[in-house]
């Protein structure tokens, strides 16, 4: 499979892996200078980058660990997604749940990307649904 990547703004740095198990290749604040993100606000961020994402699969934008555990910084809407037909540039909205500001440094690791396989089932009304043992229970109602 072959992700191509055009940069769409000077000093874009194209996704690395981490490591060569790294499911997620890291994306980079494409920045002129550092922007805070003051204690509960949020701000989006150009990557730089726009990308032709092979049919079939999707771009999901993550939380890198080390943001979200250690800074407190989250990716905004949970996960981003990157549809295939998408050539515009890839951003990247950041919200920051600490108590502290986050100040985001020109070419900085802000969040991880993933090439996924996703299905597109096609919709069916219907009138009723198949029984299971477990029914509508939801919320806790497995246990523990």
């Amino acid at each position: 499979m072959v992700l191509k990547l055009m940069r769409v703004r000077e000093g874009a740095v194209l996704p690395k892996q981490a490591t060569a198990g790294s499911a997620g290749y890291d994306l980079c604040a494409c920045i002129d200078a550092p922007q805070t993100v003051p204690p509960g606000e949020r701000a989006v961020f150009p990557s730089g980058l726009a990308a032709e994402i092979p049919a079939g699969t999707a771009g999901f934008i993550f939380t890198r660990s080390g943001l979200g555990i250690k800074k407190g910084i989250h990716v905004t809407n949970g996960v981003g997604v990157v549809d295939s037909d998408y050539r515009g540039e890839i951003r990247v909205g950041l919200h920051n749940l600490s108590a502290e500001p986050y100040t985001v440094q020109p070419g900085e690791r802000i969040a991880q990307m993933i090439i996924m396989p996703y299905f597109a089932p096609e919709i069916v009304e219907v009138a009723s649904l198949s029984e299971t043992d477990r029914g509508a229970g939801g919320f806790g109602s497995t246990g523990k």
